[in-house]
């Protein structure tokens, strides 16, 4: 995994990261112990190989430090957790997808 810094700006509640001058972010919402991933977004001049698999699970790492559950509503994420099913833990009790 290549090294992915991010930023939790709380004041618009998104992880960001910058890459080539270009922000990329997704967008979330908190309730209780649940965080709802709701909007993934990426500049289309940020081509680089691999770089949203390794954007999705730095921000999973980071939520799972805080011990939160991850509620995927962006399809994008929820793709990423189809394919790697080690975050399958990450789900709420009663969360498939």
């Amino acid at each position: 995994m290549n090294n992915v810094t991010i930023t939790d700006n709380a004041f618009l509640r998104q992880f960001e990261t910058k890459i080539d001058g270009h922000l990329a972010k997704i967008e979330y919402s908190s309730q209780e112990r649940k965080v709802f991933l709701t909007k993934f977004i990426v500049p289309e001049e940020i081509s680089q190989e691999g770089f949203k698999e390794d954007f999705i699970k730095a921000v999973l790492h980071h939520l799972q430090e805080k011990n939160l559950r991850v509620v995927p509503t962006s399809p994008q994420i929820a793709g990423f957790l189809r394919k790697n099913r080690q975050y399958k833990e990450m789900l709420p009790v009663g969360i498939r997808i």
